[in-house]
């Protein structure tokens, strides 16, 4: 096992529940090229590494000289070049999470050396005037997070939406940050729904149900004043596979198809999951 290996040093680390988890990284000695908000990192930690209180038992023990690796969407802007931040959510039984949920400030980490990934808000994708739907649930909102950072700079005609699904109201990771983000930019719009209400120790006011029940609401056509549409309109979504499956048959009804190489469309898809 060759401790070089692990290249960068984590320098922050928020539990934003038992299950969520911020964490920035630091290349130690080089720096990470540019990226396209949207795009993906690998982290890794060596088999030793040891696994969380809330880990679950590993079915097979891992080897500790081996380097575990897994993709993980960035989630902080491209224009900073300070640090790389992750948003993580826990698989007790994974091979990796485990291990980043035991990790502190200072400990070492193994950081991949370049961004990849085409889920990207880009010309070439969305056309200039278009407006869009992120839909994500748990953890999936971290590539969209780096988008908002990044198109929500500057004042746009451009209307942008943003439905966050989570179980309870404490799984909402960045809500002051998206919260005043809405605030300050009329364009856009923050949809957090919650799908368990009823254990919530204040009751909840916003959406509940599912991402799904957000959209069927009519509560984008409410705050943009006009229904979105596959002519005037695109949507990312990432994060449950159940939930992407979902949305694209209840898009397919209205319309929108899932954008292809070679075969443009109005539904941007991150097929991997933690």
């Amino acid at each position: 096992m060759d401790k070089t290996t692990l290249n960068a040093v984590v320098t922050l680390r928020n539990q934003v529940s038992p299950w969520l988890m911020i964490l920035q990284v630091v290349p130690d000695g080089w720096e990470f090229p540019a990226y396209a908000p949207g795009q993906i990192a690998s982290l890794g930690l060596f088999g030793s590494a040891s696994r969380c209180g809330l880990a679950e038992p590993e079915k097979v023990p891992a080897d500790p000289d081996k380097l575990i690796r897994r993709p993980y969407s960035i989630a902080s802007s491209p224009a900073n070049r300070d640090f790389l931040e992750f948003y993580i959510a826990l698989v007790p039984g994974g091979a990796l999470t485990p291990r980043l949920f035991n990790l502190e400030i200072g400990d070492r980490i193994w950081l991949s050396k370049k961004a990849v990934g085409t889920l990207t808000f880009d010309e070439s994708r969305v056309p200039g005037g278009v407006h869009v739907v992120l839909v994500s649930t748990s953890s999936g909102i971290a590539p969209f997070l780096s988008m908002l950072s990044t198109h929500l700079r500057f004042p746009s005609e451009r209307k942008v939406a943003l439905i966050h699904g989570v179980r309870h109201s404490w799984d909402l990771g960045y809500r002051s940050v998206l919260m005043a983000m809405e605030h300050l930019r009329t364009n856009f719009t923050y949809i957090p729904v919650i799908s368990l209400p009823e254990e919530e120790p204040v009751p909840w006011k916003g959406a509940t149900g599912l991402v799904q029940d957000a959209w069927k609401s009519g509560a984008l056509e409410k705050a943009w004043g006009f229904r979105p549409r596959p002519e005037n309109t695109h949507v990312f979504l990432c994060g449950n596979p159940r939930m992407i499956e979902s949305v694209i048959e209840l898009l397919a009804q209205e319309g929108f198809k899932e954008h292809r190489k070679g075969d443009p469309g109005q539904i941007h898809v991150e097929k991997y999951w933690q």
